[in-house]
């Protein structure tokens, strides 16, 4: 017989998820119009291009990361705190028998 946790759905506000979503796109563009008005050549600013790909798809990676980590946590510590309430619900500090 398995145990299976049950997964924990944090929804995330519209609020949060408008600002973070402004916030990456103003990076974005800004980042885009830098290399754009950049005094170089079409070879550098490709290059730069090129990391950016990287740089945004690495973001992304991370922030799946983190995110499955404190997930991962808030489990754990979930189940250790029921472990730890019926330890001390089954205890009896004062020595008395339970019916």
């Amino acid at each position: 017989m398995t145990e299976s946790t049950p997964t924990i759905q944090r929804p995330t506000t519209t609020a949060f998820f408008a600002q973070s979503a402004i916030a990456f796109g103003l990076a974005l563009a800004a980042l885009l119009i830098g290399i754009v008005r950049l005094p170089v050549g079409q070879w550098e600013r490709g290059f730069l291009a090129l990391g950016l790909v990287f740089v945004v798809s690495s973001a992304f990676t991370l922030a799946k990361c983190v995110r499955d980590r404190q997930e991962a946590s808030e489990v754990t510590n979930r189940v250790d705190k029921a472990r730890i309430d019926r330890l001390l619900t089954e205890v009896d500090p004062f020595g008395q028998a339970k019916v």
